[in-house]
């Protein structure tokens, strides 16, 4: 595809979008107002993904691209859309990657959230030739509810998140690589799985990013670490004695705000960049 398409909108079901519900039906998204210079959307029913090619230099070899699905969170209530989503896009291009940012259905539709990622998945390596990527190399990177949606897709303790209904739910769900950005929700306090997760050898590795003081808490990203290292799956861990949670690429003076330079450097040697 031409670079000009970026930006360009692709929606992940022509028709027969599981777990739609009547009352979604006419119901339009929006920006819910909250906290100043963050775009929350809301009320979103279709779900799609946006295309976010990088730019490439040398021969034309170099047009073929691994790649990254992007999932804002928001407590599963909003996507915090430029934050954790738009941001975190033009962040992966300039690291060398294509970037889709998904757009699941939210306010408090898991499930549905669930589907729509598995699927964005499918849709991306079904139409690889056509975005130009190595449907091999696709990754996913996830904050807060984004990052226990990541998390759902790379170790599903059910795999079936849908009726199976074209070609394109023949092709694999689950990312090759899975970044979870301050993870919510994924383990307790006892350091155990929640009920939805199933980790194990075929579970991607992950790079975990969090710190001490985050009130979704450290047992997420403890917990994953050590059930990857059970299983003999790559993973790296850094948490930091401060930096909260939600903080998306800003620079505030924290600890955390070197977590995108470590992220760099563990994608490209992931993804066999150079």
């Amino acid at each position: 595809m031409d670079h000009s398409d970026y930006g360009k909108t692709f929606r992940l079901w022509d028709r027969n979008i599981p777990f739609f519900r009547p009352e979604d039906e006419g119901k339009s998204e929006f920006l819910k107002p909250g906290v100043p210079g963050i775009e929350r959307v809301t009320d979103v029913t279709i779900p799609e993904v946006v295309y976010c090619p990088c730019t490439w230099s040398g021969d034309d070899s170099q047009r073929i691209r691994p790649a990254v699905l992007v999932c804002p969170g928001g407590a599963y209530s909003i996507l915090a859309w430029n934050l954790e989503g738009r941001d975190i896009c033009a962040m992966l291009n300039r690291w060398g990657f294509h970037a889709f940012l998904l757009k699941y259905r939210c306010p408090d539709r898991r499930k549905a959230a669930a589907a729509d990622a598995a699927r964005a998945m499918r849709y991306i390596r079904a139409h690889a030739e056509k975005f130009e990527i190595d449907p091999t190399r696709l990754g996913m990177i996830g904050f807060s509810a984004g990052a226990h949606l990541a998390a759902k897709i790379s170790a599903p303790a059910d795999p079936v998140f849908y009726p199976s209904g074209d070609a394109i739910d023949e092709f694999s769900y689950r990312p090759d690589f899975t970044a979870l950005i301050y993870p919510w929700q994924i383990a307790g306090k006892d350091l155990t799985l929640k009920k939805d997760f199933l980790v194990n050898e075929t579970t991607p590795p992950a790079l975990l990013i969090q710190s001490q003081d985050d009130f979704a808490g450290t047992e997420n990203s403890l917990t994953w670490f050590y059930e990857l290292q059970k299983s003999g799956v790559p993973a790296e861990l850094h948490i930091w004695p401060e930096g909260g949670h939600g903080y998306g690429v800003m620079i505030r003076n924290k600890p955390t705000d070197d977590w995108c330079a470590i992220a760099e450097k563990w994608f490209r040697r992931t993804a066999g960049l150079k």
